[in-house]
């Protein structure tokens, strides 16, 4: 790696860090929104009860985001948005034969 490039690595590093002390803001930042599992479960045509077993989590965790009580994080949010956009490849991926 050549020095100037591993310099603004270097530096970038750093104001990472300060970024993350809360000492430097952000130039930008990326925010995804919570998917709306309510509409994703409904075009499934499946109960509370089905699409949990479906996603591999409890009914009250699909309960309680449809209330809007909690907000799905990590994977399960990922798995979500895969969910609304294309349901059937998280059907054949998560229940295989």
């Amino acid at each position: 790696m050549k020095e100037e490039m591993f310099a603004e690595l270097v530096e970038s590093i750093k104001q990472a860090g300060l970024i993350r002390q809360g000492a430097k803001n952000a130039s930008r930042r990326t925010v995804i929104g919570a998917p709306d599992v309510r509409q994703i479960r409904g075009s499934l045509g499946l109960s509370q009860e089905q699409f949990a077993l479906l996603i591999g989590v409890s009914p009250r965790t699909v309960q309680n985001w449809e209330q809007k009580r909690r907000e799905p994080e990590g994977a399960a949010k990922a798995l979500l948005m895969v969910t609304a956009r294309n349901p059937r490849v998280v059907l054949e991926a998560l229940h295989a034969a």
